[in-house]
């Protein structure tokens, strides 16, 4: 029986290509890819990466420095966030829920636009299994780049379920997908209302859409337009903050910092042809349409949202990381295989 794509490099002792979390006696993280011979440094020292390999999962290694370091493969979400990243990533708060209420099934099709540095790509690919399809859309080649390499590393190969595609969402999905065919649709983009049509032409009946948006106009916009396009339920929206705890004894109390807002998520169905949803039992709130209500409108950019924009050089940087990363996982993975 085949195991699912990147379940070897989840189990077992440790092996050259690995990805480790270090953690030191202070709580800090780092991450290295496990070679044989090399040697991890700090400011006091350093640590022999033969230490960890063949080491089983959740081992201790004693740096030169005298100080213990607890050695753990990184889980999805820590490798989401130390991974090369030419894009914001969806963080893990919120590609749990987006796994979540939109149904992402195993050996459903799903369709995402955009890829950014792969965060989501790798939660809706650990959903959807071989058996799936994710076909995403990016519109930044080199943001596309990265991405798959941030896969690589990830899974150790190239995920059979995926394919990215680099072009616009509205141009290309007509041509990747017949109508009716796909069960859900993930939006991660500036202006998410502008695909609406081709996504309800691509969307089985019942399909689900999400859109990820940062800002409330964003939100306001994208729930108007579906409303007035006509073939959807009402829209559903919500954000998620995410606080943590500091356990100690009886010193027991939430963390001072937390993971407030990183942006909004708004659901809706696809109904049955010739179908009208629901009418509202309810009346809007008074001044929702008010005199003063003024649908926004007009083009967006990553700046307008308050996105600091990411400098050509640093995207170099970045996409050379990461494909540097990926080849020596993958290269290493095959080297295993070939020796087994």
């Amino acid at each position: 029986m085949t195991r699912p794509t990147g379940a070897d490099m989840r189990r077992g002792p440790f092996r050259a290509g690995d990805r480790v979390q270090l953690t030191d006696p202070k709580g800090r993280l780092h991450t290295i890819t496990l070679e044989a011979g090399k040697e991890f440094h700090t400011h006091r020292g350093h640590l022999r990466h033969d230490d960890v390999i063949g080491a089983p999962d959740g081992t201790v290694v004693r740096h030169t420095s005298g100080a213990d370091y607890l050695a753990l493969r990184p889980l999805l979400s820590d490798f989401v966030l130390s991974m090369p990243r030419g894009a914001q990533v969806v963080y893990p708060k919120d590609a749990g829920q987006i796994v979540t209420y939109a149904d992402i099934f195993p050996g459903a099709t799903v369709v995402e636009a955009g890829v950014g540095s792969g965060a989501l790509s790798l939660s809706l690919l650990r959903a959807v299994g071989e058996q799936g399809r994710l076909l995403s859309f990016e519109r930044r080649e080199d943001f596309a780049d990265i991405a798959r390499a941030n896969a690589r590393a990830f899974f150790g190969l190239d995920h059979p379920a995926w394919t990215v595609t680099v072009g616009d969402l509205v141009d290309a999905l007509p041509e990747a997908v017949e109508p009716g065919t796909v069960d859900r649709v993930v939006l991660d983009m500036l202006a998410p209302w502008d695909c609406l049509g081709v996504v309800a032409d691509a969307l089985a009946p019942g399909g689900v859409l999400i859109c990820y948006v940062a800002t409330t106009t964003q939100l306001s916009r994208v729930a108007e337009a579906a409303k007035a396009a006509g073939g959807w339920t009402p829209p559903q929206a919500w954000e998620s903050m995410n606080r943590g705890w500091h356990l100690e004894g009886l010193a027991v109390r939430p963390e001072h910092r937390m993971h407030g807002h990183t942006g909004f998520l708004v659901t809706l169905r696809r109904l049955a042809p010739d179908t009208d949803a629901h009418l509202r039992r309810s009346r809007p709130a008074p001044g929702a349409y008010g005199e003063d209500y003024v649908p926004a409108s007009g083009d967006w950019s990553a700046a307008d949202l308050g996105e600091r924009p990411v400098s050509d050089k640093k995207l170099r940087r970045t996409r050379r990381d990461a494909q540097g990363t990926a080849d020596r996982v993958t290269g290493m993975a095959t080297e295993g295989e070939e020796e087994g």
